[in-house]
């Protein structure tokens, strides 16, 4: 139903734009990348939102648009402004709140609003979309676009890069299949699979410099637990989000750790990497101090401030969710 709707909506324009969160990832990618696919089958032009250097999913981001498929269709943001209109079609990917998508003045265009996500309904959130594909027990947003395409699209029709980018999307938010995931998850990378979706290359997108790898550990090193279950690492080193993020996914590696939270400074302020294995929901922490994402996944920002100032914010955050999991 949802497929058919969404060609519907295609059908009665001739420009798409798509964005997704600030900093957008690999599942971000995936899912513009899926959306670019289903625009070209349907005939209608589509661009998607550039984000400023640097951000996680750049390198792979460079490489999707280096095909002659993708000529011309990532945008600045001050561009994407410009073509938007009453007759547009805007797809916001992986996110349903309006302050972290990449240009929020988008949603003001006048533009028709197609949301796509896996997230938990915030307190803020995308208010009259024509058209909400919103569904929290998803693994990521690339699996309910690779669900859309499997629907919309012909055999042979996805190309194997974007097929990749799918995978790699549905590979970063299930932390490799270990995390979130149902049987629609395993039919959907099915589907990849079979669409030519090269698994080494998709591990390829993961891959670190020595540089990065140094970084991570180090972080990893600096760690400490907190009420028995929590790990909590902060540095003052600039190691940015991807790394950090790849840091507290290796905590999560330790026997008894139940979640971990690193703390890291970038351009004048303090940012929070949360995960979590699904027994602590570090969503709602994240969310008491003005960030959010999923239950395993999730994050915030300090404008002004630096990890040492944060850190009893959060330790008081965690606190407080454990007390109310009591009562």
């Amino acid at each position: 139903m949802v497929a058919s709707a969404f060609s519907e909506l295609l059908a009665s324009t001739d420009q798409v734009i798509v964005m997704g969160h600030k900093y957008p990832d690999l599942d971000v990618l995936g899912a513009v990348a899926g959306v670019c696919a289903i625009a070209r089958k349907k005939g209608v032009s589509i661009q998607a939102v550039r984000a400023p250097s640097p951000y996680p999913a750049e390198e792979q981001t460079r490489q999707l648009a280096a095909l002659p498929e993708y000529q011309g269709i990532f945008v600045p943001p001050d561009e994407a402004l410009h073509l938007a209109g009453p007759n547009t079609i805007l797809v916001v990917v992986d996110t349903n709140r309006p302050e972290q998508t990449q240009v929020p003045e988008l949603l003001d265009s006048g533009a028709r609003i197609v949301v796509i996500d896996h997230h938990r309904r915030a307190a803020s959130y995308i208010e009259k979309p024509a058209l909400s594909f919103h569904d929290p027990y998803a693994s990521s947003a690339s699996e309910l676009v690779a669900e859309l395409v499997q629907y919309i699209l012909d055999t042979g029709d996805l190309k194997r890069q974007e097929a990749e980018a799918l995978l790699a999307g549905i590979v970063l938010d299930t932390k490799g299949f270990t995390m979130r995931t149902g049987s629609r998850t395993f039919e959907t990378a099915a589907f990849l699979r079979k669409s030519g979706a090269d698994t080494a290359q998709v591990n390829k997108f993961f891959q670190n410099d020595l540089r990065d790898t140094v970084t991570k550990f180090h972080i990893i090193q600096g760690a400490h637990t907190y009420r028995g279950s929590i790990a909590l690492a902060l540095t003052d080193r600039l190691v940015g989000r991807a790394i950090a993020g790849q840091a507290a996914d290796e905590l999560l590696n330790i026997a008894g750790i139940e979640a971990s939270f690193v703390l890291f400074p970038e351009a004048g302020q303090a940012y929070l990497s949360a995960r979590s294995n699904s027994d602590v929901n570090v969503q709602v922490i994240s969310e008491m101090l003005g960030g959010g994402g999923n239950a395993a996944t999730a994050g915030a920002q300090f404008p002004g401030k630096t990890p040492e100032e944060v850190l009893p914010l959060l330790k008081n955050a965690i606190d407080t969710y454990f007390d109310d999991e009591k009562s």
